[in-house]
């Protein structure tokens, strides 16, 4: 069996360059690869295209390559939390491409499947048609989306073994699932690195063919986005 293992995130991400297109799995802070985002950040790695569905908090997550000003472009289906994020964006300093959610992983999915393109009515009308090929599908308006080339994919997920299945947990799976294996080469980084046969091949979601690189991260700060509770009665 052949053994992706490496030995941290530092050496995960050895090959990534400037200008290159990467793929960040996540929703909102629920996870993001964190220890491969902060390695990003201290390598000073520049000029890059960060596909994700968006772009952290300002001090978390992508949001430190944004105040790095690491990312040259976004393309992401919402602002969220991030009010850097949204001022460079208004201010023109950030080049940012906004895609419906389904489209955005849908984008994804179909580079994972080898899928070049696809139809989709979603978007039709709107800024987000503005170039592209329009077909119409049971007397219904649909436009050309082309699958994302990225030369990096970046995931997340709970458990992995040293082939690189992997299992992830409750809604962390989100963009992680589509992401593996959409990119040139796939990084996974997991929280628990288990042996060979560990893992129920019932359990697995993502197959070790998909992850060309999987380590243990060290620490996950798993923060809260959005806190919210219950008032006392």
């Amino acid at each position: 069996m052949i053994d992706k293992r490496v030995k941290n995130a530092k050496e995960a991400i050895e090959g990534i360059k400037d200008g290159m297109t990467l793929m960040l799995g996540g929703f909102g802070l629920c996870g993001i690869p964190e220890n491969s985002i902060n390695a990003l950040v201290e390598s000073d790695v520049k000029d890059l295209t960060c596909i994700s569905n968006n772009a952290g908090v300002d001090d978390f997550g992508l949001g430190l390559l944004l105040h790095k000003r690491q990312i040259k472009k976004m393309i992401s289906s919402y602002v969220g939390e991030n009010a850097e994020f949204e001022r460079q964006m208004l201010s023109g300093e950030l080049e940012v491409e906004l895609t419906p959610q389904g489209t955005l992983a849908e984008k994804c999915r179909a580079a994972q499947a080898g899928i070049p393109a696809f139809y989709t009515p979603a978007g039709y009308g709107t800024e987000v048609a503005e170039g592209k090929e329009v077909k119409d599908f049971k007397g219904k308006p649909h436009i050309l989306e082309h699958a994302f080339e990225a030369d990096y994919s970046i995931v997340k997920a709970w458990k992995g073994d040293h082939a690189g299945n992997l299992i992830f947990k409750g809604s962390a799976r989100n963009f992680n699932h589509p992401m593996a294996g959409a990119g040139k080469i796939t990084i996974a980084e997991v929280e628990e690195l288990v042996e060979p046969g560990a893992l129920d091949p019932n359990e697995i979601h993502i197959p070790g063919i998909m992850i060309q690189r999987i380590f243990q991260g060290e620490k996950f700060e798993k923060r809260i986005e959005q806190r919210t509770v219950r008032t006392k009665e």
